[in-house]
């Protein structure tokens, strides 16, 4: 195995079949269990093109911030990026593996991902041709299949600020340094009127449940988008029920298709409420 350390992204980016390694915390997992060899593997870690973050009315994280990183550039800003990147691994795992990481693997319990369906952000690809931009909407094909194309780094992921009526929440087998059963996050844009839940580890890819988005919509909309929502157990049932509905789980290891299924329905009933005090 050929290991080479990028002084630069145009270095990186010099050979289109290397396998790149930021934090590692997925690829060393697949090298160290011989699940994977990959001939040629370019170390990304420290290029100052991947570190860039801002926080304002657009924000963007570098796809070689690591979690602690974000928690400390984001503040009060996304929270349910924060409440995320809060959830992953240990101190030791958010000091190491990146957003842009994440995205690479592109696995449907990767935890940032579904908050990243419900802001709505924009992937950025860098590759030897030059800079693209991919919707997460467009991003994520199923486990490890995405948009990026062989040669592409996920140089940063941006979206515009959503205030702060969001939540992110995840059930697993123990409250912490666990792969989620299954995961949602709903972004309650008061000022776009606009509302937005993601699911995770319950289907093939990041799943939109838009039947739910609507009902909250409307129960939003009745309200006043202005003002905090204090949703009635018929509308907050009924609003988990559209979110369950949404749903492709599977049976495995870590729980059943009904069991995540309910979590779900429990997470969504959960998340309007939060997301309705937070005016």
């Amino acid at each position: 195995m050929k290991v080479t350390v990028a002084r630069s992204l145009e270095e990186a980016l010099a050979d289109p079949e290397a396998t790149f390694l930021a934090g590692g915390t997925d690829l060393m997992v697949g090298v160290n269990f011989g699940r994977d060899r990959p001939p040629h593997v370019v170390s990304i870690r420290g290029l100052p093109e991947l570190g860039d973050t801002s926080v304002g009315e657009r924000v963007r994280i570098g796809g070689g911030v690591d979690y602690t990183r974000v928690l400390d550039a984001l503040g009060a800003h996304s929270p349910a990026m924060v409440q995320a990147a809060r959830t992953i691994g240990s101190p030791q795992i958010r000091n190491a593996g990146t957003i842009g990481g994440n995205l690479g693997t592109c696995s449907p319990a990767g935890d940032t991902l579904p908050v990243l369906a419900a802001l709505d952000a924009e992937v950025v690809l860098r590759g030897a041709s030059g800079e693209r931009r991919v919707p997460f909407s467009e991003f994520m094909f199923g486990p490890r299949k995405s948009a990026r194309r062989t040669g592409e780094l996920v140089v940063a992921v941006e979206w515009r600020d959503a205030g702060a009526s969001q939540a992110f929440l995840k059930a697993g087998t123990r409250n912490a340094m666990v792969i989620a059963v299954a995961s949602l996050a709903m972004v309650v844009d008061r000022a776009r009127k606009a509302v937005r839940v993601a699911l995770g580890s319950v289907g093939p890819t990041i799943i939109r449940a838009v039947e739910a988005e609507e009902l909250a919509r409307g129960i939003f909309e009745e309200s006043g988008w202005e003002r905090p929502l204090e949703p009635s157990e018929a509308a907050a049932a009924r609003f988990g029920e559209l979110a369950g509905a949404a749903a492709q789980p599977i049976d495995d290891q870590r729980g059943s298709a009904a069991y995540r299924r309910h979590v779900v329905q429990v997470m969504a009933r959960r998340a309007l409420v939060r997301t309705g005090a937070l005016a």
